[in-house]
């Protein structure tokens, strides 16, 4: 109301500041976050017992190659599809597929370890069978956390919903060495399948179907639909700068730094079978699960195509550093400083996707994000792994971690020129 002549001036009212760790105050999202994290998890526990099982059978280095791979490659193959199949069906019922099909293969795992009777083609469908439940998984995973929380607190959904993905990731090698030595591989195989159970028993019980939310026509799965929804992604600079940043740190850094990170603990001086190195692998975990908590924590960084842009960067930057230094505790500080930017990085460009994709093509545009950030993994063992049998590891990984911040700079620039004709301006 102004004072001098009575009009009302109708200041707009400032939004209120999002909640800390709202999503975890929201009881219908809470357990679904722990149940993924407890999955996760598991999913990890499997690759520990089975990997060590599958290198004392074979003594392979192919096999162990293939694993990687094989984990990898159904997100690059089959993730537009899957993302169709969270558009057209209950997300709930896609999401208890992925998990019975995960508790499958452990279940095969076991009985294949109580015969004796482990072939390696046995092997090798069962690695792929596990990747493509993990692709099967993610797109109706992330139509969930919208359908819990709604738009305003997306990005608390997604930020915390990574946060307990890294908890998994970090614990279940640490679960699996402990069901391993403590149990053996073939009750340890089957203790697994129970760390699945909860998030699957939580999906038959809650309401929402990753639809509740957007009330819209379900299109068919089909491949003109596919086609017609990546002509509409490729008209959005903001959508194609956001799937090729999560690319970008996928192809050139990925999954690359643990496997090699035996090579950089010798380097460093510190002993690689020891307990220097476990600290390394810790610390690459650790980042993660701190940079979603602080993030969450401290509510400072908005999700913005910028944040994501500098978030890219200093992953980028953070890489090199590790490449390049001598020092065994710098070293582990930039190994936390990458996991916490790459957490920030995943967890905006994620958001960001999901809130500009039209609710009825939300799966496919998150099965197209799947592809770039989950698929372009495999190649970073070509981008660090076979270049560093050529440069060595230490140049591999620099140079990789230099085209990750050409990329991302060019990522920037290409959403930047769009702003004009942009309806939600870049921040």
């Amino acid at each position: 109301m102004c004072a001098a002549c009575g009009v009302p001036t109708h200041e707009p009212v400032p939004a209120p500041a999002p909640r800390r760790f709202a999503a975890l105050r929201n009881r219908d999202c809470r357990p679904y976050l722990f149940g993924t994290g407890l999955a996760m998890m598991a999913d990890n526990i499997e690759h520990v017992i089975t990997y060590w099982v599958l290198w004392e059978k074979f003594h392979s280095p192919a096999l162990a190659g293939f694993a990687v791979i094989s984990h990898w490659l159904p997100f690059l193959l089959f993730s537009m599809w899957f993302g169709a199949l969270a558009d057209r069906f209950d997300c709930r019922r896609v999401i208890q597929a992925a998990q019975v099909l995960f508790m499958l293969v452990s279940v095969a795992w076991g009985v294949l370890f109580v015969t004796d009777s482990l072939h390696m083609w046995e092997a090798c469908v069962l690695l792929v069978l596990h990747g493509i439940a993990g692709a099967l998984w993610s797109p109706a995973e992330q139509m969930m956390l919208h359908d819990f929380v709604g738009p305003e607190e997306l990005p608390s959904a997604v930020r915390l919903n990574a946060t307990f993905r890294s908890l998994g990731i970090l614990f279940g090698p640490v679960v699996g060495s402990a069901l391993l030595l403590g149990l053996g591989p073939i009750a340890g195989i089957f203790v697994n399948v129970l760390f699945y159970l909860p998030l699957t028993l939580f999906l038959l019980r809650t309401k929402f179907t990753g639809h509740t939310r957007d009330k819209h026509v379900r299109a068919r799965v089909g491949a003109l639909e596919s086609l017609r929804v990546l002509r509409e992604v490729g008209t959005d600079r903001t959508l194609v700068s956001m799937i090729v940043l999560a690319g970008l740190g996928s192809f050139f850094i990925g999954a690359s730094l643990q496997s090699s990170m035996p090579i950089f603990a010798n380097d460093l001086g510190a002993d690689s079978a020891g307990l220097a190195y476990g600290v390394l692998l810790f610390a690459n975990g650790a980042g993660g699960v701190v940079g979603g908590i602080l993030l969450e924590a401290t509510g400072r960084i908005p999700s913005t195509v910028r944040s994501a842009l500098i978030a890219t960067a200093i992953y980028g930057l953070s890489g090199i550093g590790f490449a390049v230094t001598g020092n065994y505790a710098l070293a582990l500080v930039l190994l936390v400083v990458g996991g916490v930017a790459s957490l920030a990085s995943m967890s905006i460009t994620q958001t960001v996707v999901q809130l500009r994709s039209k609710p009825a093509d939300r799966g496919r545009v998150l099965g197209l994000y799947g592809m770039s950030s989950g698929g372009l993994r495999a190649g970073s063992g070509f981008t660090v792994g076979l270049l560093g049998t050529a440069v060595g590891v230490h140049t591999s990984l620099a140079l990789s971690a230099t085209a990750l911040c050409v990329g991302t700079a060019a990522a920037g620039v290409h959403a930047v020129r769009g702003r004009k004709n942009d309806p939600a301006p870049i921040e």
